[in-house]
């Protein structure tokens, strides 16, 4: 809730109709005073409108500068067929280099087989340009740009990273705890930098995304990098991350799956049975939880919502949703409004 009020005091300074906003997003003032968060598909909804109104891809975030509509899915695009992580990570400092508007990136050093993520100056700049810069910024939004990269880098390689540290410029906070449950790793403070640790060796990694990933992920970001379940490393949630929430395209088979994550189709069938469960279950599993989802989207329709879980016509959709929750979509819908 901390980075939600940062957010609105952002918008309330460049003069924005923050109640018109919240209410554009089913949010009540209450839930602002009485609740510890917002529920995450409220919390997206809240974010692109946010950029949307800014006009900054940037908005909320640690770059320094604001970043035209649209940099974001550019970035995107130019890392997507990457082969590493590495690489990856790379072409993301190259973009911010040429990208109007930042002026750090974030960029990866080497450093005793360990692999440091932080922000540096654009090269036209000296490196004390980025470290005053962040050193400026709250806790609070040095916190989450960091998060956010956490979990962007999780999504690509299809598994949770996992951390060897992650240390930050600044005094411990009051709700420390936040940030062991973000990182789930040790934490300093008062440190030189701001950057996170991990093992070089997942440099290496292939990405696991393929095109269709990648456009399913935009048209609802960031609203897989939110759902993304911290500290579960079970094959269930990382094909439940591989999967995301965009059933509009065709799904990938197991084989395939199994191929991505570099297990062979037998070893996936078993570690599925031992978590109790099996690709086709975790499928239905997911393509339900996104129909849930989007129905609570007003401005999706009942089309709309069909098309994005994977019919091409809304009948069948109706049907298979009734078999998932015992109500017609309308009826769902009709009881969130009601709720």
């Amino acid at each position: 809730m901390d980075y939600i009020e940062l957010l609105l005091s952002h918008a309330r300074q460049q003069g924005y109709d923050v109640p018109a906003l919240l209410s554009s997003c089913s949010i009540t003032p209450a839930q602002l005073t009485e609740q510890s968060a917002l529920p995450v598909k409220q919390f997206a909804a809240l974010y692109q409108r946010l950029i949307g109104l800014a006009q900054d891809d940037s908005f909320g975030m640690l770059y320094g500068g604001k970043m035209p509509n649209g940099s974001f899915r550019m970035m995107c695009y130019c890392i997507e067929h990457c082969s590493t992580l590495g690489q990856a990570l790379q072409r993301c400092s190259e973009f911010y280099e040429v990208c109007k508007g930042p002026n750090i990136k974030p960029t990866v050093s080497l450093h005793q087989g360990r692999a440091l993520f932080h922000f540096a100056s654009l090269d036209s700049q000296p490196q004390e340009v980025a470290d005053q810069l962040v050193s400026n910024h709250s806790p609070t939004l040095i916190r989450t740009t960091f998060s956010i990269w956490h979990r962007f880098i999780s999504w690509m390689i299809g598994t949770r990273l996992p951390l060897l540290g992650a240390e930050f410029s600044f005094a411990e906070q009051p709700h420390g705890q936040d940030f062991e449950l973000l990182f789930q790793c040790p934490i300093d403070y008062r440190r030189p930098q701001n950057r996170l640790m991990f093992d070089a060796s997942w440099l290496d990694k292939p990405l696991v995304q393929t095109g269709d990933d990648w456009r399913g992920f935009l048209k609802t970001a960031p609203y897989q990098l939110m759902v993304m379940v911290n500290g579960d490393s079970s094959l269930s949630a990382r094909i439940r991350a591989l999967l995301g929430r965009d059933f509009s395209r065709p799904l990938p088979s197991a084989e395939r799956v199994a191929q991505q994550l570099g297990l062979s189709v037998r070893t996936l069938r078993r570690q599925l049975a031992l978590e109790g469960t099996s690709y086709t279950q975790l499928k239905n599993q997911c393509r339900k939880e996104a129909a849930l989802d989007y129905l609570s989207c007003p401005e999706l329709s009942i089309q709309d919502v069909a098309h994005l879980v994977g019919f091409d016509d809304p009948s069948p959709f109706i049907r298979a949703f009734r078999q998932w929750s015992g109500q017609t979509p309308g009826d769902y819908r009709a009881s969130l409004l009601n709720a």
